[in-house]
């Protein structure tokens, strides 16, 4: 079903599994005020596999599903939604992360402006552990609300939108870059771009709740990290990183504190201090072994964690949070 006029925003939507997995974040998007010009993009490994609810796609003027074959990484995936979008603007959504009603409309808006990318204000959907409170401010503590709207080196990772023609301009490196978009947004800055986050576009974030399940995560986020960034190194710069990795967890952490601008976020860090700490040094260790040996076959690891989050929280967060 495809409308007339053309899209403003491409919402780029991944998924190995099938639609279940990403019900939650479509009964949001359709209620967003912006979503006649919206385009809805589903990237899966076939439409068979996805097993669609065409009653929930017609409620967006224009969809598509675009057939991987193999969900190799999710950054593989984006980067196929992305070339298959027809909007100039792209943004990436993910199935544990449910956008306010106005978020589309925001984002477009703030497009009008001079940045290449734009990216949310972050909230903790799911703030009952104290591991959701840690995973959320070592993955998202420069974007927590409440915040204000300026220029930024980088953004939400899987959850920011850009300027479509820019990121093709990356070409066969897309996937790799979208895969730790951090690295894509340093590139970004060092080609002059700018990257704003914008506050009024407002999202709220489902974090690993389960440590079975986090723990990994942050090795194999560190170790793709590390991996993607050695690239261009000499052996020396590699060295020299993966020697420094020890000292992460405290450099990091000195970022994360004044992340906790209200009240409620002092006492929520504090609360959860000891399970940043355990998840900082696990992800040192990532980004030791990704400086030291490059990418191992993991990708596809971390697309399953990323992309089944009600498989990775607690009881009480599948009934609180995923509950139809």
């Amino acid at each position: 079903m495809q409308s007339a006029s053309p899209p403003a925003l491409s919402v780029i939507l991944s998924t190995p599994g099938d639609f279940s997995a990403i019900r939650k974040t479509l009964a949001h998007l359709t209620k967003q005020t912006a979503r006649e010009s919206l385009e809805l993009v589903i990237v899966a490994t076939s439409r068979d596999a996805l097993q669609p609810d065409e009653r929930v796609l017609t409620a967006f003027p224009r969809h598509r599903i675009v057939e991987l074959g193999e969900f190799s990484s999710l950054g593989a995936a984006n980067a196929a939604g992305v070339r298959a979008a027809s909007a100039p603007l792209v943004v990436l959504a993910e199935d544990h992360c449910f956008p306010d009603p106005d978020w589309a409309q925001q984002l477009i808006k703030a497009h009008e402006g001079p940045w290449v990318a734009v990216g949310p204000a972050v909230r903790n959907a799911n703030p009952a552990t104290a591991a959701s409170w840690a995973d959320l401010f070592i993955g998202y503590g420069p974007w927590l609300e409440p915040i204000q709207a300026k220029d930024v080196p980088f953004l939400p990772g899987h959850n920011s939108s850009y300027k479509r023609s820019v990121l093709l301009t990356f070409d066969e490196r897309l996937a790799e870059l979208l895969n730790v978009e951090t690295v894509l947004h340093w590139e970004l800055r060092r080609q002059g771009h700018r990257l704003r986050l914008e506050p009024s576009a407002r999202v709220a974030h489902t974090n690993f709740s389960l440590w079975s399940s986090w723990l990994p995560v942050l090795w194999l986020h560190g170790r793709a990290f590390a991996a993607q960034r050695r690239k261009g190194m000499s052996a020396a710069a590699r060295a020299l990183f993966a020697l420094g990795s020890p000292l992460i967890p405290f450099v990091r952490l000195a970022r994360i504190v004044p992340t906790a601008r209200s009240t409620p976020l002092r006492l929520q860090l504090l609360r959860s201090l000891p399970a940043m700490l355990l998840g900082l040094s696990v992800d040192a260790l990532g980004q030791m072994a990704g400086y030291a040996f490059g990418a191992t076959l993991g990708d596809d690891r971390l697309a399953q964690y990323e992309c089944h989050r009600v498989q990775h929280v607690t009881a009480r967060d599948r009934r609180e949070v995923f509950a139809e």
